[in-house]
Order: C-alpha cells, then structure tokens, then sequence
C-alpha cells in the first residue's frame, strides 16, 4: 500500500507549530504559571492567533485589508514581547537593587539601539511623514522589522545574563525564569542569524536567469524553515521545562500536605470532644 501525503514543509512546520502553541497554553494555564508569567502567556497566546490569521484569515481578506490586519497584529505581539523581556527580567534579578537596575537596563538599551540604527535601512523623513494607505502599510511594516530586531537582541542579553548572573540575584540554575529566558535568547538568535543570512545573500547575489532567481528563492524558503524549526524547538523546551515544577516547589507542596492532615486530625479528635459541629447538624444542613 503506498501512502501519498500531499502536504509541504510550511504545511508541516505550522501544524507543528501551531499545536506546540496550544499545549504550552495548556500548561500555563493549567500549571499555574500564566500567574506568574502574565505577558509571556499573552504572547504565546498571540502567536497562537497570528499563526491562525495567517493561515486561515488572510487568504479570505483582500490584500490590503489582510495587509494592515496582520500588520496590526504583529505590532501588538512586539510591543507584548517587550514586556515579557521586562517580565522575565523582574522575575530574575528581583534581588538586585535600584542602582544595579538602572545600570543594566541602560546598558542593554544602548546596544539595542545601536543595533537598531545600525543594521539594515530607514525610511526618508518625507516618507514617513506621508499619510496615504500605502504609506501607512509600510510604517507598521516597518516597525514590525524594527520591533522584532530590537526585542531579538535585547532577548540574547537577556539570556546571557540570565545565565550567567540569574542565579545570584534570583533566577537559581532549572528555575522557570531561567529556562523562559534562554528559550528567548534562542529565538532571538535564530532570528538575528535569519536577517543576517538574507541581508547577505541580498547584497552579493545577482541574478542573471530564472534559473538562479528559483535557486535564491529556493534558499530563502530553506532558511525560513529552519528559523521555524528552531522556533518550533523553543517551544518543545518550553513545554518540558513549564511542566516540570521549580527546584523546590514540590517540597514546599509536600510540606503543606502532612500539617493539612493534621488540621484535619485535630478536628475529628476535636468533634469527639463536642467541640465541633455533630454529624446531624452537618447532615441537615
């Protein structure tokens, strides 16, 4: 019997990835972490939606109502990973104090932004200023671009801090900060090495024939996939570490336990001393 599964590596990848999506939102919500880790559930919960628009939605819109929907979208999910960066932040170095706050947060500000003005084109300030329909679309376009490179880098800082220094000022080695941290700085890396790769080729490839245009297409389409896969892992490695409790929070629970069966010891010792509601009063009510 011979098996024909007419489905592409995009169609797999977004499958897999979209699923991954939904389990981690099972965990945070069923686990208990989206309390813990609000934003970086909103995010997850974003993507999960900018995955089904993208799928579903944007094919049954016209092109430039798809356009500036999913743009929107995408600039909402970026301005929620900033957050998540300044949520995972606090839930790592909540030990450090006030001036060791302003100093790091400074510091990696001012590689982001330096980054940011470096790498890769601006508009012209007549442009920008420009109010039409087009114009508009290539703005948020343009901040989706901008957002996404700025959040990358300041997520492999993060990382490498996180790493690093975390565990001294709160962020212990397995600790649910930690792991949420290094799974961002991967995914920013992923993207950086992406940008990179496409810039490259960009700049020192010239196209002669169709033949070399479907090649270069061909190559871009393999690089979009494995910055998916390394997505796609990112998310495996969310799921595995958020299930698994924190060093020390299952003894914690294990601790709570025996003095709830004492409590509940002391009471029926209590009831058979009249001091606690008899079984008819408890049965009549």
């Amino acid at each position: 019997m011979h098996f024909n599964f007419d489905f592409s590596t995009a169609q797999i990848l977004w499958t897999l990835t979209f699923a991954a999506l939904l389990v981690l939102l099972v965990i945070l919500l069923g686990r208990d972490r989206a309390q813990r880790f609000p934003w970086f559930t909103a995010s997850i919960a974003m993507m999960a939606l900018l995955e089904l628009t993208q799928q579903l939605l944007l094919s049954r819109l016209s092109r430039i109502t798809g356009a500036e929907v999913f743009l929107v979208l995408w600039n909402l999910y970026v301005l929620i990973g900033l957050l998540v960066l300044v949520e995972v932040a606090r839930r790592s170095f909540h030990g450090l104090g006030k001036l060791g706050w302003t100093i790091g947060t400074l510091a990696m500000l001012a590689v982001g932004v330096v980054v940011l003005a470096l790498w890769g084109p601006w508009p012209p300030l007549k442009t920008m200023m420009s109010t039409s329909e087009l114009t508009l679309i290539r703005l948020m376009d343009m901040a989706v671009d901008k957002g996404i490179l700025f959040s990358s880098v300041l997520a492999v800082e993060l990382g490498l801090l996180v790493t690093l220094l975390g565990r001294r000022f709160g962020a212990g080695w397995h600790s649910h900060a930690q792991r949420i941290a290094i799974g961002l700085s991967t995914a920013g890396l992923a993207q950086l090495g992406l940008r990179a790769s496409l810039q490259a080729i960009g700049m020192n490839t010239h196209i002669h024939s169709q033949a070399e245009y479907e090649h270069i297409m061909d190559l871009r389409d393999k690089l979009l996939h494995a910055n998916a896969v390394a997505y796609l892992c990112v998310l495996v490695w969310w799921i595995a570490c958020l299930w698994i409790d924190e060093p020390g929070a299952a003894p914690a629970e294990a601790e709570t336990e025996p003095a709830e069966g004492e409590a509940a010891e002391l009471e029926v010792q209590a009831g058979g001393k009249g001091e606690a509601e008899p079984p008819e009063a408890l049965d009549a009510e």
